[in-house]
């Protein structure tokens, strides 16, 4: 072996290990509930996501330009530890978008969820002010139809409102982002 050649894949193996401990422990979805303390409001799932809400977010595409924005109304009912959230998008090109939650609760902060374009079941939890979600979502076929890895933080802020951000991977490349509050719906 050359040296060019060893020092090429030295270099490669640098670079690639950077990356990977840089997503592991640096990156957006390297969060877990561990990094929440009792300093903030505590986010608690029942409480807080109850009712009619409202939504408003950003989209943005792989190079952090924005793609698309949306306005969501939200119906929320909760029967013991079980919740059946719809939702309802309205984007700004004119389209709308219609899914149904169902989550359970587990006990210690842990719940898992449902939804019709969500194959299997995602997975979250509660710590402090935040809530961690992690599930895989089918995007319908007029967007491609392809299946992503999404990571959504939901974090309670003192007013009551929701900030929510998403990121959504293939290949381990993000290739989305969303950001949106929440807020219960304010009634006239």
């Amino acid at each position: 072996m050359s040296d060019a050649v060893f020092f090429f894949l030295l270099g490669a193996g640098i670079v690639t290990s950077f990356v990977v401990l840089r997503r592991r422990f640096a990156d957006f979805s390297s969060q877990s509930a561990d990094d929440y303390t009792e300093d903030y409001p505590q986010f608690n799932i029942r409480e807080h996501l109850d009712g009619q809400m409202q939504c408003d977010g950003v989209i943005f595409g792989p190079l952090g330009r924005v793609t698309s924005t949306f306005e969501a109304d939200f119906d929320i009912r909760w029967e013991g530890d079980i919740c059946t959230m719809n939702e309802e998008f309205h984007y700004h090109d004119g389209s709308t978008q219609v899914r149904s939650w169902r989550i359970e609760l587990e006990g210690g902060g842990r719940f898992e969820a449902t939804a019709d374009d969500v194959p299997g079941k995602g997975r979250g939890e509660m710590a402090g002010p935040a809530v961690l979600f992690n599930y895989l979502i089918t995007l319908p076929e007029d967007a491609g139809g392809y299946t992503l890895r999404a990571f959504d933080c939901m974090y309670l802020t003192k007013n009551g409102t929701i900030v929510n951000r998403s990121q959504f991977r293939k290949f381990g490349f993000r290739v989305a982002e969303l950001v949106a509050t929440i807020r219960k719906k304010e009634t006239t």
